[in-house]
């Protein structure tokens, strides 16, 4: 018997298997330790999620609860389907509640268009044109956004009640016209600046100027944080209050936040269910504009660098 023959055959392994690996005990017990921890931390994440949404869920179940029964019956369970407080709340005010939301729908298409305009066009100038004291204004309108709406409100609606400007949409919209929120200008100026300017200069090659170099090239390449800009401004304009209320005093003008309130004070007694019903009729253009445009939120944030 030659030595080769005497050799222990080799364990071969089955085409198209890869070789098993023996895991150690330490690693059984690290992966195990991982699982658990992630069951942890997922069913504490599930807690506080139901916590969160509770108030959400509550007035869900609120407005489909007779309006005497709201504050009897605690918890979220339903003893009775009622629909009346949607049909009630629909007509209790002056106009049916569908005049109001056109009138909010008015507000937030004016103020989108407004900011989408003069944000980018802002921008632009702050990210690419060089002029004298750049630096110093871009230093001012930052700090635009540490000061207060209640701090101008006041010389504002002078400015407004002066012109005639006071019972209308008017003061609501112009001033997003103006490139008044500071916000979005610096999301679209670090945006911008993430943009080679290679591609400008390669434009200006070509004979393109400034404006058509910011509607052929730069325009076309921010639809992130232009989508940005229109859900910000959509939410934050249609759930604005106060300055409806305080330009807004004509009950044919009222957007649906006032008139939210006027379920309150419209009537010795608050009609909670109506109240309710109607917050949640409210709510569902805020969740289906977020609903179809969070992947376009989560790429302007990400894309522009706030975190």
């Amino acid at each position: 018997m030659t030595k080769l023959q005497s050799l222990p055959a080799a364990k071969t392994t089955e085409p198209g298997k890869a070789p098993r690996r023996r895991e150690s005990p330490g690693n059984l017990a690290f992966s195990r330790s991982a699982r658990i921890k992630g069951l942890v931390k997922h069913a504490i994440l599930i807690v506080v999620g139901l916590v969160m949404i509770y108030p959400l869920l509550w007035m869900v179940v609120s407005s489909l609860r007779p309006n005497d029964l709201i504050f009897r019956e605690p918890g979220l369970w339903l003893n009775s389907l009622d629909m009346t407080n949607y049909t009630d709340g629909w007509s209790a005010l002056t106009h049916p509640f569908g005049h109001y939301m056109i009138n909010s729908a008015i507000v937030v298409l004016g103020s989108i268009v407004g900011n989408l305009v003069s944000c980018s066009m802002a921008a632009y100038a702050f990210a690419r044109l060089q002029f004298t004291g750049k630096k110093l204004f871009f230093g001012i309108m930052l700090l635009t956004i540490m000061l207060p709406f209640h701090v101008v409100i006041v010389p504002q609606y002078i400015l407004f009640s002066q012109i005639g400007w006071v019972n209308t949409f008017w003061p609501l919209i112009v001033p997003k016209l103006l490139a008044t929120d500071a916000f979005f200008v610096f999301l679209m100026v670090q945006f911008i600046r993430g943009i080679p300017k290679e591609l400008d200069e390669a434009a200006r090659i070509d004979g393109a100027g400034h404006p058509r170099i910011f509607l052929r090239v730069i325009l076309p390449l921010m639809v992130p944080a232009l989508a940005t800009t229109t859900i910000f401004t959509f939410i934050w304009t249609w759930n604005d209050f106060f300055g409806a209320l305080i330009y807004l005093t004509d009950p044919d003008m009222f957007t649906v936040p006032v008139a939210l309130r006027a379920f309150v004070d419209s009537q010795s007694a608050t009609s909670w269910g109506s109240l309710f019903a109607m917050s949640i009729v409210s709510l569902f253009p805020v969740f289906l504009v977020f609903l179809f445009g969070q992947r376009f939120l989560i790429k302007g944030i990400a894309t522009t660098g706030i975190k």
